[in-house]
C-alpha cells in the first residue's frame, strides 16, 4: 500500500507526527502542508495552513466573512483552494505528498476533495491525517485498497511514529 492515513482524536498528536515525518523524509522533496492554530491573546481564533516550504495562508478564522463554517470558524475557501492547488501542482519533482489534514474544514472545498483523490491515485505516495469521524469522502477514502490506516492515541503515538517511519521508508525505497 502506497498511501498512509493517520487518524485519531483531536490532540492525539497527528499534526506533530506529520511535521516530524516531513522532516525525516525531506530528501524526497515532499510537497504538502500542515495545519496550525492561530492564537491571539492566548485564545485560538482560527487555523492556518503552512506549506512545507514555509508559506502560510489562513484557512479559517472567527473574524472571516464566509458562508462556509465549522463551529465558530468561518472558512476562507477563496484563499484556501488556490493555495493548496499551487502547493501540489507546482511540485513536479516531489517524491511524496503530505497532507494535514483531510478534515471537515478542508473538505468544504470540492476542489480539495478532488485533488486529494487525484493525489491518492497518482504514482507518488501520500501521507495524510484524516478526521476520525465523518461520512462521505472520509469513509470512501478510508475504504480504499491502497490505504494503510493508522490510529494514533496519546498512549501509542511514539510506537506508531516508529512504525510509520519504517512503513514510509519501505514505500519510498520500493
Amino acid at each position: 500500500m502506497k498511501n498512509i492515513l493517520i487518524t485519531g482524536l483531536p490532540g492525539a498528536g497527528k499534526t506533530t507526527i506529520i511535521v516530524k515525518l516531513s522532516e525525516i523524509f525531506k530528501e524526497f522533496n515532499p510537497a504538502g502542508f500542515y495545519t496550525a492554530e492561530i492564537i491571539e491573546e492566548g485564545v485560538r481564533t482560527g487555523f492556518e495552513l503552512v506549506s512545507l516550504n514555509g508559506e502560510n495562508k489562513t484557512l479559517a478564522h472567527i473574524n472571516i466573512k464566509s458562508k462556509y463554517s465549522v463551529g465558530k470558524y468561518k472558512i476562507d475557501l477563496k484563499s484556501f483552494e488556490p493555495f493548496v492547488e499551487n502547493i501540489f501542482l507546482r511540485e513536479k519533482k516531489t517524491g511524496l505528498f503530505i497532507i494535514d489534514e483531510i478534515g471537515k474544514m478542508e473538505c468544504m472545498s470540492k476542489k480539495f476533495s478532488k485533488l486529494v483523490l487525484t493525489l491518492l491515485d497518482s504514482d507518488k505516495p501520500v501521507i495524510a491525517s484524516i478526521s476520525e469521524k465523518g461520512v462521505g469522502i472520509f469513509n470512501d477514502i478510508k475504504k480504499r485498497n491502497d490505504i494503510k490506516l493508522i490510529d494514533i492515541t496519546h498512549f501509542n503515538r511514539e510506537m506508531k511514529m516508529k512504525e510509520l517511519t519504517m512503513a514510509i521508508r519501505d514505500i519510498l525505497i520500493e
